[in-house]
């Protein structure tokens, strides 16, 4: 059993290092001894996109899913200026830029979805 754990665990690490995530393990959480196949940040990504499936039938104001996604940039930034991140911080920003990311893909779906019928 812990061959097969092992295998869909190495599987999961490639497929999210192909995506993009850097997967450093002082970045990431941990379940036992299971390293998250993604860092903090993506794991906050990837819940915040979940989340944003709600607002799919609201129309939430431009401005606020941008301002969402400068929270990431933002603590992206100052970690790369030597500001201190923690885990924390990285989920939570990485969950609110995920939400307005996702937002962002929806309304830019449904525009081209509705030129589409248009034309």
């Amino acid at each position: 059993m812990t061959d097969r754990r092992t295998a869909v665990w190495l599987k999961a690490m490639e497929i999210c290092a192909r995506a993009g995530c850097h997967q450093l393990p002082e970045r990431s959480f941990f379940f036992r001894e299971w390293q998250f196949p993604v860092c903090a940040r993506c794991t906050g990504v990837m819940i915040g996109h979940l989340l944003s499936v709600f607002t799919i039938k609201r129309r939430l104001p431009t401005f606020l899913p941008i301002c969402l996604c400068l929270t990431t940039l933002a603590d992206w930034t100052a970690q790369q200026k030597g500001v201190m991140s923690n885990n924390r911080r990285r989920l939570i920003t990485g969950i609110l830029g995920g939400f307005g990311t996702g937002c962002l893909y929806f309304r830019l779906i449904s525009a081209l979805s509705c030129q589409r019928l248009q034309g």
